[in-house]
């Protein structure tokens, strides 16, 4: 049944439409499209962000493992550069310093009707994603520099994949709780 749903573009493309509401709803909801939160976040007096984050984290840990258990998806984990993750924590900074908003956000925001994420943002992510294209011929040297293979963290820690995944989880949500504790 999977196998088949892989092959199926249209299916594929409204999966990744409908997930794509679903999520822009989520992030509208926790409240994480909005600047004041954003910046909140950067400034470190409201962590709703963060915790929206290790939500994500640790439901996604639980979920992705469930089903590479149970045989419904292959774990493809990549390698890195250093190279790469400084190209791209450069351009990612430089659009989150100049607008508030990370891409996910930005589409959020935008499709709850903000403005300043509909023009600067999705503008942005256009004109930001043509200049890598354009540029990514000259920045590969550099991106490929420092590479690094693939390595989990149960592989890490020696650790099996449940004997990482639930001490983790439950690190997150005490993180989270103790957050909430104190009211950020």
């Amino acid at each position: 049944m999977y196998e088949g749903l892989r092959g199926n573009r249209r299916a594929q493309l409204v999966l990744g439409f409908v997930f794509g509401i679903v999520f822009g709803f989520l992030l509208q909801k926790a409240g994480v499209t909005r600047y004041e939160v954003i910046i909140g976040q950067l400034l470190l007096t409201d962590f709703t962000v963060l915790k929206v984050m290790m939500s994500a984290v640790v439901v996604g840990m639980f979920g992705v493992h469930f089903m590479h258990r149970r045989g419904l998806v292959h774990l493809h984990v990549r390698g890195g550069s250093f190279g790469g993750t400084v190209v791209g924590g450069l351009i990612f900074g430089a659009g989150f310093a100049l607008l508030g908003y990370c891409p996910g956000t930005v589409a959020g925001a935008a499709g709850g009707g903000a403005m300043d994420a509909l023009v600067g943002g999705i503008t942005g992510l256009v004109f930001g994603s043509w200049l890598l294209a354009v540029l990514y011929p000259r920045l590969l040297p550099f991106m490929a520099k420092g590479a690094f293979k693939s390595t989990t963290l149960p592989e890490l820690l020696h650790r099996g994949t449940w004997q990482t995944v639930i001490p983790l989880a439950a690190l997150l949500v005490a993180l989270m709780a103790g957050l909430e504790w104190l009211g950020l």
